[in-house]
Parts: structure tokens; C-alpha cells; sequence
């Protein structure tokens, strides 16, 4: 909500100042803003659709619908923000207009890098603190957190400040020299950089609506604990697959002590599948039995 609230403020002022300034970089400034706080809205209802408990239709609940409209938010940086850029740069190059109204471009960039800055911090704050659990630094665990919304925000936010500075570095240009093409070439590099960003977005979100697996640490920590439960002698298979941001589906086959007859072992998996789906992060829990030939998990 932050981060949405702090780009439809930098995109008015973007517009203005690219209306009256005629500025390539603001303009594709504007467009990158503009179309950050359209993506803002989508990564505000990946959020609340995400939560979402199973439902009969749903048994997993709707956690990998956060993926899905985390998916169109990182299509919308890629057309709306990185091919409008481009395609203005590139319009722009043969331009021979003078650079005017520098101050107002100035004071917008200024003002935008404060909201921006304002977002980005609240959100390396959040994935800090997320990321020191798994002994991750702040770019590592961007890149490998299972909540999208996170890392879109701080994707957009970087991409935000370092197009601020493009876009500043291409009108200083063309104030020097009176060429205009540095400040196209800014809007070219302002929408080569978003479109980086969307790839590497997009990427990530295919990877956790195919099945991503769960972080190693964790898969020793669910390894650790099917062994600790009572009746459990030793774990064969294990697999822990994301459904949502840190919404977990756990299979596992597992041998149990003593030889019961089979309506008791049935009762007693069942039993160790609730115990399992206490824990917040296990949306469900499936066990079966191991046979004596397969050897157990290291």
C-alpha cells in the first residue's frame, strides 16, 4: 500500500514535469511510475487472494494465485513501463529541441527518490528481517522468497531509484552539451533496465507456479521433525513444494515402529498428518508407507 500510494504521487508529478519540460527521461519516468502503481494493484489483490484457506474446490487453498497476478504485474513492467520507454528513447533521437524548464525536472526527480527511497526502505526492512531466519542477505532472499508481492515491490523500488538517477544523468547531459540524445538514450536505458527487472520477475513467478520446492533449510527442518514423531522409525521420501507464499505442501513416506495391522497404521498416519498441519506453514500434509527396500533420507 505504501509503495502504491508513493507511485500514483510520483506519477502525477512525473506527468506534469514531463508535459511542461518535454523531456525524454521524464517521460519515461512518468510511464515507468505510472505503471508501477498499476502493478501495485495487482500485487494488492495477489496478496488478499492468496490468503484464501482450502476450500472442497480448493483443497490447497488459493496460495498460488499471489504467482499468478504477481505474473501480470511483471508483464505490466515489461509493457507499459520497459516497451514504452524504449520505444519513446528511440522516437526521441533525432530530437533537437533545447533543454528547458531543467529546475522543475530537477525537483521532481528530487521529490520522487524521497517517496521512492520511502517504499524501498520499508521494504528491504521487511525482507531483512524476513532473510535473517535463513541466514540469507537482503538480495539473496529476494530472489528466493516464496512471497512475490515482496519481491516485486523491491525489484520495482530499485529499478525505481537507479532510473531516477539515469534519468537525472540524461538531462544534465543535454543542459551541457545541447544534445538531445543523451536524454533519449536515458529513456532507452530506463526501459532497458525495467526490462530486466520483468524477466527476472517473471522467471521467478513461472518457477513457483511450476512447482517450486522449498528452501533446503527448511527441508531440513521438516526432515528433523517427521523423525521426532512419535511412532515414525526412519523417513524415506520427502518433498516440500510451495502453494503460496510460505504455504507448504509436505508428501512424505515414512516407516513406522513396531508391525501394526494396517487399519491401525492407516489411523496412525492420519494422526501424524494433523500433528504435521498444526504448524501455520504446512497447508497439508500426505504420508505414506515406506517399503523395507527403500533407504532412508540422509
Amino acid at each position: 500500500m505504501l509503495a502504491f500510494c508513493a507511485n500514483v504521487a510520483v506519477a502525477i508529478a512525473k506527468s506534469v514535469a514531463a508535459v511542461v519540460s518535454g523531456s525524454a527521461s521524464i517521460v519515461a519516468e512518468a510511464a515507468h511510475s505510472w505503471a508501477d502503481a498499476g502493478n501495485e494493484v495487482f500485487l494488492i489483490i495477489a496478496e488478499r487472494k492468496s490468503r484464501h484457506g482450502p476450500t472442497p474446490s480448493r483443497p490447497l487453498g488459493s496460495g498460488r494465485e499471489a504467482y499468478v497476478w504477481s505474473l501480470f504485474a511483471a508483464l505490466g513492467i515489461f509493457v507499459a513501463g520497459a516497451a514504452v520507454s524504449v520505444w519513446h528513447g528511440v522516437s526521441q533521437l533525432g530530437s533537437h529541441a533545447p533543454a528547458e524548464h531543467q529546475a522543475l525536472s530537477y525537483g521532481v526527480l528530487a521529490v520522487s527518490f524521497v517517496f521512492e527511497g520511502s517504499s524501498f526502505a520499508q521494504a528491504y526492512r521487511a525482507a531483512k528481517k524476513e532473510g535473517e531466519r535463513f541466514h540469507r542477505d537482503v538480495l539473496e532472499h529476494a530472489m528466493r522468497t516464496s512471497d512475490p508481492t515482496l519481491r516485486a515491490v523491491l525489484a520495482e523500488d530499485s529499478a525505481a531509484l537507479v532510473g531516477l538517477v539515469i534519468a537525472a544523468l540524461g538531462i544534465f547531459l543535454h543542459t551541457v552539451t545541447g544534445n538531445a540524445v543523451y536524454d533519449a538514450l536515458g529513456s532507452i536505458a530506463i526501459g532497458l533496465l525495467l526490462g530486466v527487472v520483468a524477466v527476472v520477475l517473471i522467471d521467478r513467478n513461472r518457477d513457483f507456479l511450476n512447482g517450486q520446492e522449498s528452501d533446503p533449510m527448511l527441508r531440513e527442518g521438516a526432515l528433523q521433525r517427521l523423525r521426532s514423531l512419535p511412532g515414525v522409525e526412519r523417513v524415506a521420501y520427502l518433498r516440500l513444494e510451495y502453494v503460496g507464499p510460505r504455504q507448504l505442501l509436505l508428501v512424505a513416506s515414512v516407516d513406522l515402529t513396531g508391525e501394526q495391522p494396517e487399519s491401525k497404521v492407516a489411523y496412525a498416519l492420519r494422526r501424524l498428518e494433523r500433528e504435521l498441519e498444526s504448524d501455520p506453514h504446512i497447508t497439508e500434509a500426505v504420508l505414506t508407507l515406506a517399503t523395507p527396500d527403500e533407504p532412508s533420507l540422509p
